[in-house]
């Protein structure tokens, strides 16, 4: 009985790398698709971001900017400046984890959105860096001129 030798039996030459590539590489193909429907474009803060350039370079100019706009997107809501949605009292809002990766991709520098969550939190890397929540002057303007602006939850009224 000592003679025996039991050897693992592969079925396939892929790692769980691999799949876990394919995985990826699935959820960014339907992404990009989602990305291209009408339905994405209304009422989408995120969209209206990617398509300012002016917005982007700020965005990717600049730590502290691209800190800033994540935490303002932590903990709000916003309201596209547009009277039907107004009426409608439809809004735009994102977790922290989503913000987090939205500020990573509009950085477009192989980021992810651990790279800015939580980054409001204990030691800050720069001292104009601003706790979740807190939507500073120059982000405020900034979504202004994007037609946006921040709005009271509308679960805390």
């Amino acid at each position: 009985m000592n003679n025996i030798k039991i050897e693992p039996h592969h079925d396939s030459e892929g790692t769980d790398d691999d799949f876990f590539d394919d995985i990826k590489g699935k959820w960014a193909r339907m992404e990009a698709e989602r990305r291209q429907t009408a339905e994405y474009r209304i009422n989408n803060m995120e969209y209206d971001m990617s398509q300012a350039d002016w917005f982007l370079s700020r965005v990717r100019g600049s730590d502290t900017y691209a800190q800033n706009l994540y935490a303002a997107m932590c903990n709000n809501s916003f309201q596209k400046q547009d009277v039907w949605l107004i009426l409608k009292d439809a809004y735009w809002s994102c977790s922290w984890r989503y913000a987090g990766g939205l500020v990573a991709d509009l950085r477009d520098a192989g980021e992810d959105y651990m790279d800015w969550y939580c980054s409001g939190i204990g030691e800050k890397t720069d001292s104009n860096f601003v706790g979740e929540g807190n939507v500073t002057d120059e982000i405020d303007a900034d979504l202004a001129l994007l037609g946006w602006r921040v709005i009271e939850e509308p679960d805390a009224v």
